[in-house]
């Protein structure tokens, strides 16, 4: 048994794990008192296990953690929030990875940012109504268990936008980054490196910028300033989503210096949509 006192409970957000050894896993956990951890789960993946069913990603679950020398081991678990109805939902399952990708990608190990769990807790519970809605359409209009496909959603983008606020990265789209003029609703100029946006005076200066429109910074500032209850209600044209979604993730990638695998996902799944509509 292990010593009491070196003994911990905490709540965790599962983000993605790793297999080891014979039955054994690695989790990745968020948690909204020491940040990202790496915890070791012994003996999950065996059928006996009585902790498999509570650790699978994106669920939230509270454990007991002993310390040990090099992961410190789950000893028990307790799901809290299971997120069930996005299981059941091609495209929620992928919206939900996208999250947790990005979680895992700015979260600091062993650095508490309470704003962060908030954050995804929040996103993910939103993700779960929706696709618990999406479900039930599906249902209705008899598609039997399949999972309903997503109603066009802002949520994706307005966690974007408040992550990297959360992070410490929030793009500047209300100044600008050379003489800090309140931005005109005219064409601007966008810098991936500064993170922000250049006037029309100080832009063509720059060899390091591109131009953005009215209405796509107009998108921007509207997704990192206001509530998501205010958000949810935004309606996009086509096109409009499509340049304010591209210039967004070319900054999060920027940003992370890598690509978000999930978007990929996220974006081939539009396209066979899109290729073969439902009859």
């Amino acid at each position: 048994m292990p010593d009491r006192s070196r003994v911990r409970s905490s709540h965790v957000l599962v983000l993605r794990r790793k297999d080891v050894a014979d039955a054994d896993r690695v989790l990745t956990v968020l948690t909204p008192g020491e940040g990202k951890l790496e915890l070791l789960a012994k003996g999950v993946r065996k059928t006996t296990s009585r902790k498999s069913g509570h650790l699978e990603p994106y669920t939230h679950a509270h454990v007991m953690v002993a310390q040990a020398r090099t992961w410190d081991i789950i000893t028990e678990a307790t799901t809290v929030e299971a997120f069930r109805h996005l299981r059941d939902n091609l495209d929620a399952i992928g919206c939900a990875a996208y999250l947790c990708e990005l979680l895992d990608c700015f979260s600091e190990d062993g650095d508490e940012n309470r704003l962060l769990w908030d954050l995804a807790l929040f996103a993910l519970r939103t993700l779960d109504d929706e696709a618990q809605a999406a479900n039930l359409a599906a249902q209705i209009a008899g598609a039997g268990d399949a999972g309903g496909e997503l109603p066009p959603s802002n949520l994706l983008r307005w966690f974007d936008l408040q992550l990297l606020s959360v992070a410490g990265f929030q793009p500047q789209l209300f100044n600008c980054l050379g003489c800090d003029a309140d931005l005109e609703p005219v064409l601007n100029f966008f810098s991936l490196a500064e993170g922000g946006v250049f006037c029309p005076r100080c832009g063509p200066l720059r060899n390091d910028v591109e131009p953005i429109d009215p209405d796509t910074l107009k998108v921007l500032r509207y997704l990192q300033s206001q509530p998501w209850q205010t958000v949810q209600r935004l309606q996009l044209r086509p096109s409009l989503a499509r340049t304010a979604d591209t210039l967004r993730l070319r900054y999060l990638c920027h940003v992370l210096e890598r690509h978000v695998r999930s978007a990929h996902f996220l974006r081939r799944l539009d396209h066979v949509r899109r290729a073969h509509p439902a009859a």
